[in-house]
């Protein structure tokens, strides 16, 4: 009987984490991807470069990188704009340290699409919120990424989306649920309006605040689905790591 006690033991003790739950999804004819990110248990973080290198720019150069450190990537994705040379467009944190400054006015493209958000991330939590509200409340994120629009707002779609637009793309975003605790991380798998992914967000999974990432670069790492997308070279990433089996 011990040994079969302590057998348990060493399988709970040794696991290499808590495995992210993705799930295909169908809504209103079109197929999403969406994995849950819970603050509680699961170790999330944001990823540029390596101190003094290039960044990253796929999962497979991240992953590597991880590896020295005996951990890996159990889920991620492109997570925000960028320039040419993959700086991040707007305010930027990685491990408590801000790399790029809080952005508050209109500008050109989706980003500058006002209202814009933040995806930050404390120790206790990982909210979506809008940039104004951001900066009204000073939170301390260990993480944190601009992006924008907002998809949305209160529980209400960005006011700008038009039903009947004609621009298609595979996009990216994220929602925010149980009180900040949990973050739905969503990859459209055809092309869809922003007007039809923000409607996924607010009609189909039930968010309140939702967060577009980009519809240029979206790509998906979800090793429990098969997937390391490949596709440009990214900016800012986001995912959860686990210890290496």
């Amino acid at each position: 009987m011990r040994n079969v006690t302590v057998w348990i033991w060493l399988l709970f003790v040794a696991a290499p984490g808590w495995a992210v739950d993705c799930a295909a999804l169908k809504f209103r004819g079109q197929g999403y991807t969406a994995c849950t990110v819970d603050v509680r248990h699961d170790d999330i973080r944001l990823f540029l470069r390596a101190p003094g290198a290039a960044p990253y720019g796929d999962f497979s150069a991240l992953n590597a990188a991880l590896a020295q450190q005996n951990l890996t990537l159990s889920f991620a994705m492109n997570a925000g704009m960028y320039h040419p040379d993959r700086s991040p467009v707007g305010y930027y944190v990685e491990q408590g340290m801000t790399q790029m400054r809080l952005l508050t006015r209109a500008s050109g493209g989706n980003f500058g699409l006002l209202p814009n958000g933040v995806i930050c991330v404390t120790d206790q939590t990982i909210e979506v919120i809008e940039t104004l509200k951001f900066k009204a409340r000073n939170l301390a994120c260990r993480f944190a990424s601009q992006s924008g629009p907002m998809l949305v707002i209160d529980g209400a779609l960005h006011p700008r989306f038009l039903k009947d637009s004609r621009s298609r793309y595979i996009r990216n975003g994220v929602g925010m649920r149980a009180g900040g605790r949990q973050a739905i991380f969503v990859m459209s798998n055809s092309f869809v309006t922003l007007h039809e992914f923000a409607s996924f967000f607010k009609d189909h999974i039930g968010v309140a605040q939702a967060l577009y990432f980009d519809g240029n670069a979206s790509r998906l790492f979800a090793p429990q689905l098969g997937r390391n997308d490949p596709g440009r070279r990214m900016g800012p990433i986001i995912g959860t790591v686990v210890p290496k089996p």
